[in-house]
């Protein structure tokens, strides 16, 4: 009885705003796909972290992948200056200010991360999440929205 009314108790803290998920895990592929479209970051959390991992084999000069924060409208900017800067600059332009967010650039079998403040965030934003890696951006990219 008493088990059962801790694990109760536990699950509806876990399900409060207060104790949502301020992190993701998302990986992508040498098919050019990454396993979630579409984020959700809770108004609660004050920083929010996106864990990258790459389940292919293929090496970062060849099939890597980055995931990158930005307005909507800024996407194709951001991905062609990208193609530009190069993998040295994990096809970002350097301090690039229509980047909210970024990991570096990653291959087969390597994982990353990376923390943003949620403040950063608008509740009405328009948010799309992508890899810059050349020719990933227009498939590998989902919507992130602020809850």
């Amino acid at each position: 009885m008493i088990r059962n009314l801790l694990i109760a108790g536990g699950l509806l803290l876990a399900s409060s705003p207060a104790f949502a998920a301020c992190s993701i895990d998302i990986d992508g592929n040498d098919a050019m796909q990454f396993d979630i479209r579409s984020i959700e970051v809770p108004t609660s959390c004050e920083a929010f972290t996106i864990n990258l991992t790459h389940s292919g084999t293929l090496a970062r000069n060849v099939m890597g992948h980055n995931w990158v924060l930005a307005r909507t409208r800024d996407v194709r900017n951001i991905a062609n200056d990208g193609m530009a800067a190069g993998l040295e600059h994990d096809y970002l332009k350097p301090d690039d200010d229509r980047v909210i967010a970024h990991t570096r650039v990653i291959g087969g079998g390597e994982r990353t991360s990376v923390t943003f403040a949620v403040n950063q965030l608008e509740t009405q934003g328009d948010y799309t999440f992508f890899c810059t890696f050349p020719g990933h951006w227009s498939v590998m990219k989902g919507v992130l929205k602020l809850i």
